[in-house]
């Protein structure tokens, strides 16, 4: 083998396994994980060539946005891979869940649409009641 074949064999060999070594660390290296609680307030079993799972978790507080002077809701947007998962969260819908989920770099397709994964449910509870606030008519007082 020449010279110019070595050096075109190893520049091959260099650039394949960094394109290995960055696809695992973009898509398969958890980078984090961790526990979000709130109220499940969707999940949906959705795509157009792979179907999976995708949630909402309303947590309590706002958070401010971009802008001063902004407040959104504090979601939490996630994907699940596990069917049976999905299906006992299906039945959560409304109430309070305590959910662990891993933090990849980046979404796969066949995986969800989200970096963030929910592998387990912590903890369900009910849905905190709404107080009724008396109403006042007229000139009465409390």
């Amino acid at each position: 083998m020449t010279t110019k074949g070595k050096i075109i064999t190893w520049t091959s060999a260099i650039l394949i396994v960094a394109l290995a070594a960055f696809i695992y660390i973009k898509f398969y290296f958890v980078f984090g994980e961790g526990v979000k609680a709130g109220e499940l307030n969707q999940l949906v079993y959705k795509g157009w060539v792979w179907k999976t799972y995708e949630g909402r978790l309303i947590q309590t507080g706002f958070k401010s946005g971009k802008k001063s002077g902004n407040l959104q809701s504090n979601e939490f947007e996630f994907s699940v891979t596990d069917k049976e998962l999905a299906d006992s969260l299906m039945r959560c819908s409304g109430k309070n869940v305590e959910l662990h989920y891993r933090e990849y770099r980046g979404a796969l397709p066949w995986r969800g649409m989200q970096r963030y994964v929910v592998d387990e449910i912590i903890s369900v509870t009910p849905a905190a009641t709404t107080t009724q606030i008396p109403i006042i008519s007229g000139g009465e007082s409390l």
